[in-house]
């Protein structure tokens, strides 16, 4: 008997020896019926290129078996054109060797109409969410042992305050009830950095999600519940960089994994210039655009050099998985012109082939309409370059709100910034594609940039919310969170969202402690955000507007029979506004309501405007 438990403690030790040939298999399963069925599947283990593999399946075929100089990643191609749900097995063979061992590879049913997925678009508007700051729903996992930052500290502005998943899931019917129909939260996947790990932006593994925001079991519950209320879930994505913690720079893949490589490793780092201009650029010199492409974005996120194909291809199923596993209504993709541009053509096209009503907005940081348009899908570029992209963000529109709202009026400023701003509109393949918004995780809070002046916060909000665009708010911006403090300070921007800690005095998920200007702004864009939800003219409606005269700018958005009236005033006195002028509208006569106020009256010659601000009219009463 003593023998037969010996053996078996051998056998054991036996096969756990073996099972630690191979430390990480990703991507970690797949899906049958997939237009990308020709599988890269990179394994990674101490000495595992020196085993041959072999896969004994009839409706698998193993098309091809690379190396690299590190003998410990081997990159399986694999044809599952003809494969069938369930697991194959991979057999690996070392030559005169008797610790051979075997793995299983899952395959799985993809969701039901997964292919036609539907992104999102112009009726929607998303809540731009930094999970840390937002709410905590589960202190068990604030602190996780063996990570690197250790502590919880809400008042330091670039330390981690608790917020995770869970917490965003508790409050999706705040975010539902304010009328928003989409949610972005910024990076969650794990992010082992030292400091200023809360934002997610430097990666240290692209397949897991971070444990002090949840598991892969919330991500998902995340999605459904979303789902379940009309709610997509965008994911927000890094292509071109990832952690210096990043588990592959322990033990690099292959000798040219990251952009400049070897003088990393002798201990020089190399940073991009930020001539983003150089994608572009008909002069632009070879160093120029080499050292924007290939430097990296900061001395901490290493650049990934995406004209290695297995590295390519490793990236493109990430993202692929991700839409798969999530069930995600839409990508937002960070520092969008960084990448190799044609890898990002290549990555972007991959994921439009296999889910073609899928949407992915990019991230330029340009106040130039040419530079925004060039990324977007259709673009009729001179040199040639298709990027597949959906949509870009509107840098521009978001710098002539803020312009036209701050700036004195005279002929050339105030108004007709923002008048100017849409009439760029002709640079766009499709402008109601481009993602507007008033500020995000990186900029001070529109609440800021206005001088703290709600009047004109509400007119950037209604004035951006009626344009043929789709729209992204930042959380905190319904109840005036403001960076005023250190205008800028990106730790300050990402602010705690009150409410979302137990011990909080003041609650903006119920109202509770909000002051008044508070209650105000919350109300206001409640009203705008539902109504905008169900207005088909907002959603896909002509656009038409007119040129300011005497500080008051009017826009129309129109379909079938409902008008949309959009009036920004800056007079800070009763004025008596001409509504003759607009009369190609057919407004004349017609019934209209304050989608705020819900006063009516009738579209005669003339409307009083008593006060600065914002009027938003509808006929749909």
């Amino acid at each position: 008997m003593k023998e037969i438990k010996f053996f078996l403690i051998l056998m054991f030790l036996g096969l756990n020896i073996y099972a630690q040939k191979i430390d990480k298999i990703e991507p970690p399963y797949w899906w049958v019926d997939m237009n990308h069925n020709q599988l890269e599947i990179m394994i990674y283990g101490k000495d595992i290129a020196k085993y041959k593999p072999t896969i004994a399946n009839e409706t698998i075929q193993l098309v091809e078996v690379k190396n690299t100089e590190n003998d410990n990643y081997l990159f399986l191609t694999v044809d599952l054109s003809k494969a069938t749900i369930g697991n194959f097995t991979i057999d690996f063979a070392r030559a005169g060797k008797r610790n051979n061992f075997s793995y299983n590879y899952e395959l799985k049913q993809r969701k039901e109409n997964s292919k036609n997925r539907k992104g999102f678009d112009s009726s929607d508007v998303i809540y731009l969410i930094t999970p840390d700051r937002f709410a905590n729903a589960d202190t068990s996992n604030d602190v996780v042992k063996g990570l690197r930052e250790t502590k919880i500290n809400r008042k330091d502005d670039y330390g981690r305050h608790g917020g995770d998943l869970k917490g965003i899931i508790n409050h999706l019917d705040y975010i539902d009830e304010m009328g928003f129909t989409a949610i972005w939260p910024t990076p969650v996947l794990t992010n082992d950095m030292k400091n200023s790990s809360y934002h997610g932006y430097a990666m240290t593994d692209l397949y897991e999600v971070d444990p002090r925001f949840g598991t892969l079991a919330d991500y998902i519950n995340l999605s459904k519940k979303a789902n379940e209320k009309g709610i997509k879930l965008i994911m927000d994505q890094v292509e071109n960089h990832i952690g210096s913690e990043h588990w592959w720079m322990k033990d690099l893949p292959s000798s040219n994994w990251v952009n400049y490589q070897k003088e990393y490793l002798e201990g020089n780092t190399i940073i991009t210039n930020h001539r983003r201009t150089t994608n572009q650029d008909s002069y632009a010199s070879k160093a120029d655009s080499k050292l924007m492409n290939e430097g990296w974005f900061v001395s901490a996120m290493p650049d990934l050099n995406q004209k290695n194909p297995l590295l390519a291809k490793y990236l493109i199923q990430n993202s692929i998985w991700w839409i798969e596993t999530l069930d995600l209504g839409g990508i937002r993709q960070d520092t969008y012109p960084y990448p190799d541009k044609e890898f990002m053509s290549n990555w972007a096209g991959a994921i439009m082939a296999e889910y073609p009503n899928f949407s992915i907005v990019g991230e330029e940081w340009s106040t130039n309409p040419l530079l925004v348009a060039y990324w977007q899908k259709d673009a009729e570029n001179k040199d040639g370059y298709r990027s597949n992209l959906t949509s870009s963000m509107d840098f521009p529109m978001q710098k002539a709100i803020v312009d036209g709202l701050n700036e004195d009026e005279t002929w050339g400023t105030g108004l007709v910034k923002i008048y100017e701003g849409l009439a760029n509109d002709f640079s766009y393949s499709n402008p109601s594609a481009i993602m507007a918004f008033p500020d995000n995780h990186d900029m001070s809070r529109i609440y800021t940039q206005l001088g703290e002046d709600i009047t004109k916060t509400k007119m950037a909000l209604g004035y951006l919310l009626a344009l043929p665009r789709i729209s992204q708010i930042y959380y905190g911006t319904e109840i005036l969170i403001s960076d005023a403090a250190k205008p800028g300070d990106h730790g300050l921007i990402r602010t705690d969202f009150p409410g979302g800690w137990k011990d909080d005095k003041i609650n903006a998920f119920t109202g509770e402690g909000l002051s008044k200007k508070q209650v105000e702004m919350q109300s206001f864009l409640k009203n705008v955000l539902n109504y905008r939800k169900n207005s088909e003219a907002i959603h896909s409606g002509k656009t038409i507007h007119f040129g300011p005269e005497k500080g008051v700018y009017v826009l129309f958005r129109v379909k079938n029979d409902e008008i949309v009236v959009v009036i920004l005033n800056k007079n800070q006195k009763e004025i008596n506004l001409d509504l003759t002028r607009f009369n190609e509208i057919g407004l004349n006569g017609k019934k209209v309501k304050d989608i705020n106020t819900s006063e009516e009256f009738t579209w005669n010659n003339s409307l009083k405007l008593k006060e600065k601000g914002v009027l938003i009219l509808s006929t749909k009463l």
